[in-house]
């Protein structure tokens, strides 16, 4: 992967001018009315970055961002619907199966309660409510949450700038992980922890997803939440595999593949934490993040293949 240049024309007291007005605006947009977390508003704010940094380029050349990216918001848009669509179609939702294996993968280590139960009596506090202020591994834990709406698609926008083929290739594998993600929403839907407990399936947590930024005036999750329903969008019930695991190991998986420096594997970190917050925050079980972390592997070997395949 090669370091981007300075485009001809651009020079840099003219960038570092934009991007200063384009982070000012992003950060107004967050406080005020959410963090940009559908594909559509994210893709929209990538495009306004590359226009800040290649602000003196001619408008012709900022509309090409367009030719390369309608396809790939099409798809993902298409992911979305599809994902809302998925809980409908009348499969049974499945509740007892992740719980019996998290409770065998408990045990292994002289556990046997389920871990979301686990770290929500060891770390919540009580009572377990959302409005309870926040730990600092809360703070820490609900960031790492909310990474999974921004992370992938902003890796796809520097690449884009950077390099175009790295871009193609990125895209590949993050949209060949949503659909792979989203025929299994629609074979085998799944009820989360939070939802398990409510229904008596489960001992009492509680969806505290948000807790650790209670104390800001952010709203982001509320309105990913209100969007998805609005939109049609929302299924409570697409829980196995993880995503949010499945998409925090593919973007640790490809920075591994792609960088030289040793610390690269300090992104493996990333997947970690996005996994203790899922089942922390009980989104998820345990074996819906292990089934990410498979999901993600196949897909990176699979594009892979398939990659040097079309070459030879």
């Amino acid at each position: 992967m090669t370091l981007a240049t300075a485009p001809p024309g651009t020079s840099r007291s003219a960038r570092a001018r934009a991007l200063t007005v384009y982070a000012v605006l992003l950060l107004g947009w967050s406080w005020l009315v959410g963090i940009p977390n559908d594909p559509a508003g994210v893709i929209l704010w990538i495009w306004f970055g590359t226009i800040a940094w290649d602000v003196e380029a001619p408008a012709r050349d900022h509309l090409g961002f367009w030719r390369d990216w309608w396809k790939p918001l099409l798809l993902i848009v298409a992911y979305w619907l599809g994902r809302g669509l998925a809980d409908g179609i009348g499969v049974p939702v499945h509740y007892e199966m992740p719980i019996r294996v998290d409770e065998w993968l408990s045990r292994l280590w002289g556990g046997g309660t389920a871990p979301t139960v686990a770290t929500q009596h060891a770390w919540c506090g009580e009572p377990c409510v959302r409005t309870l202020p926040p730990h600092w591994y809360d703070v820490l834990l609900t960031t790492v949450y909310a990474s999974h709406f921004l992370v992938a698609l902003t890796l796809a926008g520097v690449l884009w700038v950077r390099n175009r083929p790295e871009w193609t290739r990125w895209m590949r594998r993050y949209i060949t992980l949503l659909f792979a993600g989203l025929t299994v929403y629609v074979v085998y839907p799944m009820a989360p922890p939070w939802m398990a407990a409510r229904d008596g399936y489960l001992p009492e947590v509680h969806r505290i997803t948000s807790r650790g930024w209670s104390t800001l005036e952010f709203h982001g999750f509320d309105l990913h939440r209100q969007t998805m329903v609005m939109f049609g969008m929302g299924n409570q019930v697409a829980a196995m595999p993880s995503l949010h695991c499945g998409i925090a190991c593919l973007v640790a998986f490809y920075g591994v593949w792609k960088l030289r420096s040793a610390w690269r594997w300090l992104l493996l970190l990333y997947p970690v934490a996005m996994s203790l917050a899922l089942v922390y925050f009980a989104e998820h079980y345990v074996i819906d993040a292990i089934c990410g972390i498979a999901l993600a592997g196949l897909v990176m070997v699979a594009c892979a293949h398939w990659e040097r395949k079309r070459a030879a």
